[in-house]
């Protein structure tokens, strides 16, 4: 039983951190850039002659599209942050967000660490255009930095300080953000839905307006769905792994059984029970450990990764893993299913030697 426990106490946690890596990364692009991104043609979000509509004619329709959860507004602008001696470039984002107050800004915790800022100084910012622009923000938040580049640093402004800062009317943005279901963000899903909205946007985009086109995040950052792939691989591997030990130490322990109770055995054909009968016996028997010790296992797991959710105990190594700490997400869906198929290869197993 112990031997049980343990194995599906690693089941769990291998599927809860998986889908916990997955939560958290799909989340964090999705705050980036949106799962779909809606720009001119030639891609450049940070070009201050390009802008696109905010309202553009055919977003009712995408507003119909199945699977979108909201479609929001964004400006890029790249800037250079001077603080002392201290300079670094980052990429300014326009969002419409209430939180987010007139010069006031939220900077990625590397970027505090890299030019020695912190909440509520001032940060003078150079745009550098057709002329030299000069801002003076104000840092209201530093926020943990999901991709940890010291070239991709991601500064959160207002939208309208954008706009002002671009010389452009509420009308105008660099992007539409689309954000979809959660289930949809896979890289099949999310490639058929992509295709489905630039679809709709080149066949009802009104003649007055400009074109637009779609990318979606698989396209802007490839290594992470592939890395996220990698681990979904692990997660089997493992699943297996530790089904097949359980199953052959259950197995081990039936054959024990078994000899320990020959003369019982004995008594029972000699009343009448046929061999499948009394196998049937004894793989009741081991159901009921194989089913006491995936409890256990799965209370620990659970316990464990509610620990660790609420507190991130055990860290990683943002460089290596994207995140500072180990993420969990217990999916009811995907635990029973482990549960499922490691029972079932369990049992499967113990009917060898029967």
């Amino acid at each position: 039983m112990a031997t049980t426990a343990v194995a599906s106490f690693i089941i769990i946690i291998a599927v809860a951190i998986s889908s916990g890596f997955r939560k958290e990364l799909r989340d964090g692009i999705a705050s980036i850039s949106g799962d779909i991104q809606l720009t001119a043609p030639d891609l450049n979000i940070v070009n201050e002659n390009s802008p696109i509509r905010r309202h553009p004619g055919f977003l009712p329709v995408l507003d119909t599209l199945e699977g979108i959860r909201s479609i929001r507004p964004a400006i890029y602008r790249a800037g250079i942050i001077k603080n002392g001696e201290n300079i670094h470039g980052v990429l300014f984002k326009g969002v419409e967000d209430g939180t987010v107050d007139s010069l006031n800004v939220s900077i990625p915790k590397r970027l505090a660490e890299l030019l020695s800022l912190h909440e509520g100084d001032k940060m003078l910012t150079y745009f550098v255009g057709e002329k030299v622009k000069a801002r003076q923000f104000r840092i209201k938040d530093i926020y943990p930095d999901l991709l940890g580049n010291d070239n991709a640093l991601i500064v959160y402004a207002g939208l309208s300080d954008m706009q002002r800062l671009n010389g452009w009317g509420p009308e105008d943005v660099s992007a539409l953000e689309i954000i979809v279901d959660d289930e949809l963000r896979n890289k099949t899903a999310m490639k058929e839905i992509s295709d489905e909205v630039g679809a709709r946007v080149l066949l009802y985009t009104p003649e007055d307006e400009d074109t637009v086109v779609a990318s979606s995040a698989l396209n802007k950052y490839p290594e992470i769905f592939s890395w996220l792939d990698l681990i979904d691989f692990n997660v089997l591997f493992i699943l297996i792994l530790m089904t097949v030990v359980a199953g052959f130490n259950m197995i081990s322990s039936l054959l024990i059984m078994l000899f320990r109770n020959i003369s019982t055995i004995g008594i029972l054909k000699s009343m009448g029970m046929t061999d499948r009968s009394i196998a049937g016996v004894f793989l009741r028997v081991s159901s009921s450990v194989v089913l006491k010790g995936m409890l256990i296992g799965n209370a620990v797991a659970f316990l464990f990764c509610a620990v660790q959710s609420s507190t991130h105990l055990i860290r990683l190594n943002p460089e290596n893993y994207f995140l500072d700490f180990v993420p969990v997400h217990v999916n009811v869906f995907q635990v029973i299913a482990a549960d499922v198929v490691s029972y079932a290869l369990i049992m499967v197993l113990l009917t060898l030697p029967c």
